[in-house]
């Protein structure tokens, strides 16, 4: 059950994310309904508003993302990953390329601790480096606001970079009318979404809100039970949680931890990105695959927001998703081996 205590902050947050959706589509800004509630949790957080992310609801959201990127699974798409391999083989230089150039940004330029510093340097998730970090000795502040600051940066920049290289319409409908698929399939939908997820969390693998449910409509979707995508209604849903999640992080945050880690996170979300860029002018570039799917593959934003823009561009939601699994799994096993040669 949820306490009282934390009811009131997690149902005030849920107004102010609400607020910032109607605002959005008030004023006609992209992705209203991602970075409305992003962008206005995190200045009332920086107001000194008391807000909480959703906790398990939030994570049941995420789901969602999983359902929709297992959906795009077909016999097509099983075909044309051996098509991927030479991408993917890039995906490990790339992690290690991000983390020799990062830790000494973290290290020497913001003096953090070695081993904060090298975790601010890792591109994976937040979630399993705040572990990682926390079982490690590592500043668990420094680190959140770092991750958090990178993702924020990145998923507010994109769907700008989306429009104008790609003309990608960010105010559009990411799928078809709820009212328009069958309650069969929207219930196989739910079904496939949270049973995945509880499967993948009992044997404890990584990503398992996205993952476990993906793996799971796949087989469906192969089997032809799910024929359908999610509807827009359930991929907005999904949306609303997520930028509320990003954006409640910022609770609490001093005008100390502004001006250096949060300042940090800001220059490390600049360096990723440019790593990122030339990852994706090489992939593009070498016909290994299309622009935007590079693009949307090798941002190291969080995986699921850039899931969400590859559902809102029409990108290939298989290979953005693997590239993301890759490089947060190479993360999840090296990091704590790397860390151990570190000292």
């Amino acid at each position: 059950m949820i306490s009282t205590l934390q009811l009131k902050p997690r149902l005030l947050t849920a107004v102010i994310a609400l607020f910032g959706v109607m605002l959005f589509l008030w004023a006609k800004f992209p992705l209203p309904f991602l970075l409305g509630p992003m962008l206005m949790c995190l200045l009332f957080a920086l107001g000194g508003v008391k807000m909480m992310g959703m906790g398990q609801l939030g994570m049941a959201f995420r789901t969602i993302l999983g359902v929709a990127a297992g959906s795009s699974i077909t016999p097509d798409v099983v075909s044309a990953l051996p098509k991927m391999a030479g991408s993917l083989m890039l995906v490990p230089v790339f992690v290690v390329s991000v983390a020799l150039l990062s830790f000494p940004l973290m290290r020497h330029l913001f003096k953090f601790d070695k081993v904060t510093s090298y975790y601010c340097a890792m591109p994976g998730g937040l979630q399993d480096l705040m572990v990682f970090g926390e079982l490690a000795g590592a500043n668990l502040r420094v680190l959140s606001l770092v991750h958090a600051t990178r993702i924020l940066l990145i998923v507010s920049v994109a769907p700008f970079v989306l429009n104008m290289l790609w003309q990608v319409d960010l105010l559009a409908r990411p799928g078809s009318n709820a009212s328009d698929t069958p309650l069969t399939q929207l219930a196989w939908m739910v079904v496939a979404g949270l049973a995945g997820w509880g499967i993948a969390t009992r044997l404890n693998i990584l990503g398992a809100s996205i993952i476990g449910p993906m793996l799971l409509t796949a087989g469906l979707s192969l089997s032809g039970i799910i024929t359908q995508r999610p509807p827009a209604e359930m991929i907005w849903a999904c949306q609303f949680f997520i930028g509320m999640a990003v954006g409640a992080k910022y609770v609490g945050v001093t005008l100390g931890e502004l001006r250096k880690v949060v300042l940090a996170g800001i220059a490390n979300g600049v360096l990723l990105a440019s790593v990122s860029a030339v990852f994706i002018l090489a992939v593009s570039g070498l016909a290994i695959a299309p622009a935007l799917d590079a693009f949307l593959a090798y941002l190291p934003g969080g995986q699921g927001e850039m899931v969400v823009l590859a559902i809102i561009a029409g990108a290939d939601l298989t290979y953005v998703v693997l590239h993301h699994i890759l490089r947060i799994a190479l993360v999840v096993m090296l990091a704590p081996l790397l860390l151990s040669r570190l000292k």
